[in-house]
């Protein structure tokens, strides 16, 4: 009878351990976007922001681990209090703003069709199903200064 139990007990544990593994390698992933933030960045086009703003990461989350290769620029001082001499100079009263090779600027979170449209980059099959525009706060900007946010057209 004992040895029953633990034969019962090892099976049930192996089930366990074979659903863990199963789980987090069927981890579903999203498109790489490396070569999109890439090619973005090469195509001249810089995203402004400030490391407290939320429609800054959102725009962020947009990207994935791919995030670090945006042409990022932080717009704000450590302490929150401030933008940065590079901003000023630019101009930059809302965030994020995407100011392009072009020198046509976007405020709000743009969609990754968007960006692809406005750089020429193109943009991977898997990306175009992401999550719906609303979800993300999609047109949303933090004006600088102020704690509020504002949908920009």
């Amino acid at each position: 009878m004992q040895n029953k139990t633990i034969i019962v007990f090892i099976i049930i544990l192996v089930v366990i351990v074979v659903g863990i593994v199963a789980l987090t390698s069927l981890k579903p992933s999203g498109p790489n976007l490396t070569a999109f933030a890439q090619c973005i960045a090469k195509s001249g086009a810089k995203f402004y922001g400030a490391f407290w703003c939320p429609h800054c990461a959102a725009q962020k989350q947009l990207f994935g681990a791919a995030v670090s290769s945006l042409p990022y620029v932080e717009c704000s001082t450590p302490d929150a209090n401030g933008q940065t001499k590079v901003c000023i100079n630019e101009g930059i009263k809302e965030y994020p703003t995407w100011i392009f090779a072009d020198g046509t600027r976007e405020s709000g979170v743009l969609t990754l069709a968007q960006l692809s449209a406005k750089t020429g980059c193109a943009l991977p099959q898997a990306a175009s199903s992401t999550a719906p525009a609303t979800s993300l706060g999609i047109g949303q900007a933090t004006i600088v200064g102020s704690s509020t946010s504002t949908t920009t057209p």
